[in-house]
């Protein structure tokens, strides 16, 4: 039952991915043992500086000797914001900022990670597999890729920005409707226009590209594989349900939330954070920030709101903290990652015994 497309590129056992988590999930061990259980760990490096991402690379390579991928964020071009534009939005965190006891004036902190600096670390490191996010790698950096070995993998959540990542020579675009959990990778126009559910969008895409489609949002089991298979996808990618894996890198809280469905609001979706629309567990920070009508375009509004979001956890104030998940949270459990691999592979077997 299982299509191979995308399995036998890669050299793994089954069409199974771990989404590249950023800001935390991510680690080597958790992609480690993804990979061990013969689906595809992917390592979320969007966030970190070079030598950071290289690091990861090697460490997960000490711990498995099967492929893995490792996931960018394309740079957004855009002008930064004016002086009032983030004085307004600094003042509109500033009860927020009070409330935690963040000691110094909220600022414009730190800057990204250059993206040529990660992508050359990607390249020098020879990574199985790359996959990006918010954007359009250039045709040039995928066929220097592929030189190197690489398979490569776009996110696309239209037919149209699929067509554009065919049109660059991808290998794979990973199909992401609007369950999924995290940040939205919506780039070819407002982040509203890219909200169609993963059931709608696959076939779409399937049918408009012949490259192989990779089904992203809602998955968290057997059934949800089976689906996509039956929509058109050759494999899957899924996040939320790996959150609470002992391997994941996610904070506690964000664990619990996970877990303990009844304690917390339903996930939607916010710029609050980020600037950038994303999936999240609904919470007291949305609202406010919200209502007080100053975000900053990404990666500014990220950047403002970082020292909050990270005491916020420390002192785990769930109203407060910034916990990305998607809609399938609470079918997820806490199981060990390789575990879950294969009651995953096991339930789809059976799923796709009994339909059959």
């Amino acid at each position: 039952m299982w299509p191979r497309l995308v399995s036998q590129r890669l050299g793994i056992d089954y069409p199974l991915i771990v989404a590249p988590m950023a800001g935390g999930p991510s680690t080597p061990d958790l992609v480690a043992a993804v990979s061990e259980a013969g689906a595809l760990g992917s390592f979320g490096a969007g966030y970190l500086q070079p030598e950071a991402i290289r690091a990861a690379i090697r460490e997960i390579r000490a711990r498995t000797a099967r492929p893995f991928a490792v996931n960018l964020f394309v740079p957004e071009v855009g002008p930064p914001p004016g002086e009032e534009a983030v004085a307004a939005a600094i003042a509109a965190l500033e009860p927020i900022r009070r409330e935690l006891k963040v000691p110094r004036e909220i600022g414009l902190l730190g800057s990204s990670p250059s993206f040529s600096a990660q992508l050359a670390v990607v390249k020098e490191e020879r990574v199985p597999a790359f996959s990006f996010t918010f954007g359009v790698l250039p045709a040039s950096e995928v066929r220097e890729l592929h030189a190197l070995g690489m398979m490569v993998m776009g996110t696309a959540t239209t037919v149209e920005e699929a067509r554009v990542l065919e049109a660059n020579g991808i290998d794979a675009v990973v199909a992401q409707g609007a369950e999924a959990g995290g940040h939205r990778g919506t780039f070819a126009g407002p982040g509203e226009h890219g909200l169609i559910g993963t059931m709608a969008l696959v076939p779409q895409i399937e049918q408009a590209v012949r490259i192989p489609v990779i089904a992203a949002g809602g998955i968290m089991d057997g059934r949800g594989v089976v689906a996509a298979f039956a929509l058109g996808a050759t494999a899957v990618q899924m996040g939320t349900a790996f959150l609470a894996c002992p391997e994941s890198g996610a904070h506690a809280l964000h664990k619990q939330a996970v877990l303990e469905r009844s304690a917390f609001d339903q996930t939607r979706l916010t710029r609050a954070y980020s600037g950038k629309l994303v999936r999240g567990f609904g919470n007291r920070f949305m609202v406010e920030v919200e209502k007080a009508g100053a975000i900053l375009p990404y990666p500014y509004q990220n950047a403002i709101t970082r020292e909050l979001r990270t005491e916020a956890a420390k002192q785990g104030r769930s109203d407060l903290a910034s916990m990305w998940a998607g809609q399938g949270a609470p079918l997820a459990a806490e199981k060990r990652a390789g575990e879950l691999v294969r009651e995953v592979v096991a339930h789809a077997e059976r799923v796709a015994a009994k339909l059959a």
